[in-house]
């Protein structure tokens, strides 16, 4: 009888920890089918949507554009014209991506389509700024320049939370960027931002958000786009 009892308690303590750990850290989840644009849609910008799914590099007659050669579950904006919005809503948030910029192109992910980390052709730059690769847009610079040379594939993470609002929608904690890691090098740690960046400065905040791609700038790839939920 003993036996059973521990036994009984070893096997619900086991699931308790098991569905406790998948409710905690649930696995990512993919953004980008790596097909067409399904779980996205266009905002702002100008002109008909431009994004297309292949393979992205750089133009080898002209490094200031990307050219896409063939197939692949690459999401390329090659020229100017509109930004994407996830049709999914999310809080505090784990953002994984690897983007591919063009020489001199500037683009941005934005969380809560509010809050852009800034991605940029800052590569060997000495001293970065607040509109440089990494940096907080317009708000906070990067810790240290980490950009990679145009046309390589750059990794991004970003752990972020969502500003805190009571029962009657006043906002009680402002949102934080954790941490932003750019190839593999912390750019911005606990930084807090009381409101939207740049054109957004002005834009009400939510509990939950889209994530946001710019595509209105410079030529740029994305692929690998994963976001996990953060309880």
């Amino acid at each position: 009888m003993k036996r059973n009892v521990q036994s009984s308690l070893a096997a619900a303590l086991a699931f308790v920890a098991t569905t406790g750990l998948a409710g905690d850290n649930p696995n990512p989840a993919s953004l980008f089918n790596g097909k067409d644009l399904a779980g996205w849609k266009s905002i702002g910008g100008r002109g008909a949507v431009q994004w297309q799914v292949g393979r992205a590099t750089l133009d080898p007659a002209d490094e200031t554009k990307l050219k896409r050669i063939g197939a692949g579950g690459e999401l390329i904006s090659a020229e100017p014209g509109v930004n994407l919005s996830s049709e999914g809503d999310y809080g505090d948030c784990l953002l994984e991506l690897e983007f591919m910029l063009a020489k001199h192109s500037n683009s941005g992910v934005k969380m809560m389509n509010i809050y852009e980390i800034q991605m940029f052709d800052s590569y060997g730059r000495t001293n970065a700024g607040k509109e440089d690769s990494g940096a907080v847009y317009n708000e906070t610079a990067p810790m240290v320049n980490a950009s990679k040379k145009p046309g390589e594939w750059q990794t991004l993470v970003i752990e972020f939370h969502a500003p805190r609002f009571d029962e009657s929608g006043n906002k009680t904690a402002n949102a934080r960027f954790v941490k932003v890691t750019l190839n593999g090098q912390v750019v911005q740690n606990n930084v807090e931002i009381a409101h939207g960046t740049n054109v957004s400065r002005n834009a009400k905040e939510h509990p939950t958000g889209p994530v946001y791609l710019q595509g209105d700038h410079g030529p740029v790839a994305f692929r690998n786009l994963k976001i996990t939920p953060l309880n």
